[in-house]
């Protein structure tokens, strides 16, 4: 299995958090480089996979992960997640921009977005 990025979530209050985050992020070096809204991704213009998202929400789940964790084949993670008998907290599934994922509970409470991003 491989493992392309791993993002730490951080959940805001606002959209004023938001840039507060983004601010103070930047002064660490980070950019931004993709905000949907309620989603906001910084990452180094060095190191392009060194990314932390900010969320005022998470748009189709219950609840916003903690950790997001991009692997090249999310299906065959899926299956092993639920072979294990981990707490899928969300299933598998599409999204419209472009990611295939699902979340699953680890071991110490903390949920965990598995993704990968579809083939356009």
């Amino acid at each position: 299995m491989t493992i392309r990025r791993v993002v730490p979530n951080i959940q805001v209050a606002s959209e004023e958090g938001v840039a507060r985050s983004r601010d103070f992020y930047g002064l660490l070096g980070f950019e931004e480089v993709m905000s949907m809204g309620w989603v906001t991704t910084l990452a180094s213009p060095a190191n392009p996979t060194a990314q932390v998202s900010l969320f005022t929400e998470e748009r189709t789940g219950s609840v916003v992960p903690d950790l997001s964790v991009e692997v090249e084949d999310v299906d065959t993670v899926y299956a092993q997640v639920v072979a294990s008998g981990a707490e899928v907290v969300r299933e598998l599934r599409d999204e419209e921009w472009g990611v295939r994922r699902f979340f699953v509970r680890d071991p110490n409470g903390r949920v965990v977005n598995v993704l990968t991003h579809r083939p356009r």
